[in-house]
């Protein structure tokens, strides 16, 4: 276990955050060959979709061809069952740890709910669209009041259907299972009076603009029908409820199963078990236990089910397996850190009962271990060298099928690097404060190419790596006694700041602590906060001898605001970076590469002028294009060019709206293309990545051909570049495609359609055209030992009302008269 004072050692498998210690010397990784899947192309029939007493949402056409738009690979020649091939390769001894040794299970829950409404046809299609084809289909299975089944995520309708606006007198109180619940339920309404009704996006953080298709409620005959899934998963809940009034949720079952419709039938209730258990005891469909909550009672013995999962052998009498919350396997602490496993995958496997593991989801909140990497999770669940449950219920199951298909039996000491180009940015500042030896190491650690350093200028003159100029945003600064040192200085810094040239090294080092950085706080997304503070500050020299041993193609030095330092304060940050490459011997060695990067021609072309440093301009902005004239102005000065996500594939509303051919412009002029910036928190994607960062990573390299990508999270990045499908080529499995560019607008109704934007701009030559560096004053000889001549101290801002850069001026001015 892992108190929130302990300092865990370990990462599991394409993690990067640590994780408890207990696992060192259990955790091992063993080598498997990759997975090739099959789809067949069924999706175009029942294609009709049709709104309610209004015209067809979509003809057959368009609707097919929306759907082959969102997946063309699924037509690929040579493209076989994932499933049926993983399990061909099995030997006398499977690589999987699953109880029969066979691929563990991809369950879609309600469809690919992550995006669609649950449970809709549309979102069970999808689900094989962009997921596996072995994918299994799950219905939570609701009775209506003439005793039809329907597919709905909730016993209450409230929140996953629009009943409330077609009946609003329809609200009901019922007690379900011992608790006094209101809403709509689907057993005061017919299924004539139910097709009135469309589902709708339940959980508000995902996005809502599918539920204007007015997706109707499904039968589970219309999921079989429509849908025709590889297999079907029936969960049954409040059975219980349902016989109170007069309904046979049994009588439905044993319907079906003349069908043979259901291949997996899950239930809480052990009554509901024991009462079909003599039916199916020799039929193919398997009976699984489904687990509540610890605490929560079971209501056919009333006994809680953390109880119950102490007696599995009783559990045996009556199902062939069990389907857990996932924290059952790995508990997380208060403060979202992973505990050690527990026993219950190998306990439930000595009693030969399988183990499906519940509740992922790519956009939930899970343990902080996992670098809000979904994918790192799910192996850490069926590939961590110590079991392996035998399937995963997801609302995402393109995500599943990565990790099973594609990144499972990795051989990590796999140096190839190969694309793309992993480059930090401010270290793995995903998981520790930017640009801190932690940082820095856990970048190394988990395979970036170049570790990079964004210099700033102390009040001393000693280069730091440091992401900002403004100490407040990066540091500890504002609870410090250097607080009062506020001032706004527009040139370089929008709002006030406590900038690095304000203090010494000194009194950085010894005073102040880094604080990690959080960009979408705003979503109350956080970081590691456990080690939010921790790490160390390193000067360029530090940086420069640390990365000097280490397994890295190079590193990478970015500089800003090198005019300001230069005019402002009489300090050239071009040639205190060349001077401190030459004393550490950069200069001189073969072994790594030294890139450069600025926003600024300036900065390049001197170092053009006086090295033969690998040089990156970075493009600022957001553009759709660069004219021919920029593009030579650069080719004078640099070698790669760096350029933002949006500048290739333009969004809007969080939805991709078209890609544009920068790429390909600027790399047929010659130049490496390097893209950022990457981030693990499924907020920063949009829609059509699928929250997750591996589909979005994917995306830039297959669907773009960018050469690099800079990101502050490398180790999600690296094990992209390791998985055993990225050399398939055409054989690839569908899930590890690109996807579509606008394909979600394509089947998105016309009036829920995000705005049409302008086109971005293009890059002209005037934009790139800089006059050269200001030249440099001579220094006082006590730079930064005095106060008459150290470099200009900030005072507090008073608004609008203090010009800080004129005042920084004149003390510079004074200081030099008084040496």
């Amino acid at each position: 276990m892992v108190s929130d004072g302990e300092t865990p050692q370990l990462s599991l498998p394409f993690t990067s955050a640590p994780i408890p210690s207990s696992l060192e010397s259990e955790l091992a990784v063993t080598g498997n060959g990759t997975e090739i899947s099959d789809f067949l192309l069924y999706l175009c029939s029942d294609a009709m979709l049709t709104r309610r007493g209004g015209p067809e949402l979509f003809s057959s056409a368009s609707f097919c061809a929306a759907l082959l738009l969102l997946h063309v690979a699924v037509v690929l020649p040579g493209v076989v069952s994932s499933q049926s091939l993983k399990n061909s390769n099995l030997t006398a001894t499977s690589p999987w740890l699953t109880l029969s040794g066979a691929t563990p299970l991809v369950i879609a829950k309600g469809g690919f709910s992550g995006l669609f409404p649950d449970s809709s046809s549309f979102s069970y299609k999808f689900s094989y669209v962009a997921g596996s084809p072995d994918t299994i289909s799950w219905c939570d299975v609701r009775l209506t009041k003439d005793g039809k089944g329907i597919c709905l995520p909730d016993i209450v309708l409230d929140n996953c259907t629009n009943i409330k606006l077609v009946y609003p007198e329809g609200k009901m109180n019922y007690m379900v299972n011992g608790v006094p619940t209101s809403g709509w339920f689907s057993v005061d309404y017919d299924i004539q009076n139910l097709s009135q009704v469309s589902l709708a996006q339940a959980i508000l953080s995902r996005s809502n603009k599918f539920d204007a298709s007015l997706f109707p409620i499904v039968t589970v005959e219309d999921l079989v029908a429509q849908v025709k899934p590889a297999k079907i998963w029936l969960n049954i809940q409040h059975d219980i409820f349902y016989r109170q009034l007069n309904l046979d949720m049994r009588s439905y079952l044993l319907y079906l199963s003349k069908h043979d419709i259901p291949s997996f039938v899950s239930s809480p209730e052990i009554g509901f078990l024991n009462s079909i258990v003599g039916r199916f005891r020799k039929s193919k469909t398997k009976l699984i236990f489904h687990f509540l909550g610890e605490d929560t009672i079971e209501p056919s013995t009333n006994v809680t089910y953390g109880s119950l999962l102490k007696n599995l052998t009783f559990v045996k009498t009556f199902a062939s397996g069990i389907l857990i919350p996932k924290y059952y396997i790995w508990p997380v602490t208060s403060s979202g850190y992973l505990e050690s496993y527990t026993s219950v995958v190998m306990d439930a496997h000595r009693e030969g009962l399988e183990v499906f593991a519940s509740e992922f989801a790519n956009d939930a909140l899970f343990s902080y271990n996992y670098s809000y990497d979904p994918l790192a999770e799910v192996l850490s669940f069926i590939d961590n060298g110590i079991f392996s449950v035998d399937g995963v219920v997801t609302d995402f199951p393109i995500t599943a099928s990565e990790a099973i298909g594609c990144y499972s039996h990795i051989n990590m000491s796999n140096s190839d690097r190969g694309k793309p180009l992993i480059i930090s940015h401010n270290g793995a500042s995903g998981v520790y404060p930017d640009c801190t030896d932690l940082s820095y190491q856990q970048a190394v650690t988990d395979g970036a190419d170049y570790i990079d350093c964004p210099v700033q200028v102390t009040k001393d003159g000693i280069l730091i790596c440091m992401s900002s100029i403004n100490l407040m945003e990066v540091t500890t600064v504002t609870t410090s006694s250097f607080s009062s040192l506020s001032s706004v200085i527009p040139e370089i810094h929008d709002g006030p700041g406590i900038f690095t040239f304000n203090l010494t090294w000194e009194e950085i080092h010894k005073n102040l602590k880094p604080a990690i950085s959080n960009p979408e706080i705003q979503y109350r997304i956080y970081r590691n906060p456990l080690y939010k503070n921790a790490g160390n500050f390193m000067r360029l020299g530090d940086f420069l001898a640390f990365g000097k041993d280490k397994d890295l193609s190079g590193i990478l030095i970015s500089i800003e605001n090198a005019a300001f330092l230069a005019e402002k304060l009489g300090y050239s940050v071009t040639d205190g970076v060349m001077r401190a490459l030459q004393d550490s011997g950069y200069s001189n060695q073969t072994g790594q590469e030294v890139m450069i990067l600025s926003k600024n021609s300036s900065v390049l072309i001197k170092f053009r002028q006086q090295t033969k440093y690998e040089l990156v301009y970075m493009v600022d902005e957001s553009i759709g294009d660069m004219v021919n004239s920029s593009i030579m102005d650069i080719k004078q000065f640099a070698h790669m060019i760096a350029i933002s996500k949006q500048s290739i594939y333009p969004i809007s509303q969080q939805f991709i709206t078209g890609q544009t051919k920068l790429v390909q412009k600027l790399q047929s002029a010659g130049f490496a293309v390097y893209v950022y910036l990457f981030r693990n928190e499924f907020v920063s994607q949009p829609w059509d990545f699928l929250s997750d960062p591996t589909t979005e990573i994917n995306m830039y390299v297959q669907g773009a051909g960018v050469d690099g990508i800079i990101t502050e999270y490398p180790g999600t990045a690296a094990a992209y570049r390791r998985n055993t499908c990225s050399k398939l080529g055409d054989q690839a499995p569908s899930y590890m495609s690109p996807v579509p560019v606008g394909g979600l607008l394509q089947i998105m109704d016309p009036q829920a359609l995000p705005p049409t934007l302008a086109p971005l701009p293009s890059l002209r030559a005037a934009d790139v055209v800089e006059p050269p560096l200001p030249a440099v004053s001579p220094k006082p000889s006590s730079f930064g030992t005095g106060e008459e001549s150290a470099l200009p101290p900030s005072q507090p801002s008073y608004g609008r009302h203090l010009v800080a850069s004129i005042f920084l001026t004149m003390v510079t001015l004074c200081g030099s008269l008084l040496v």
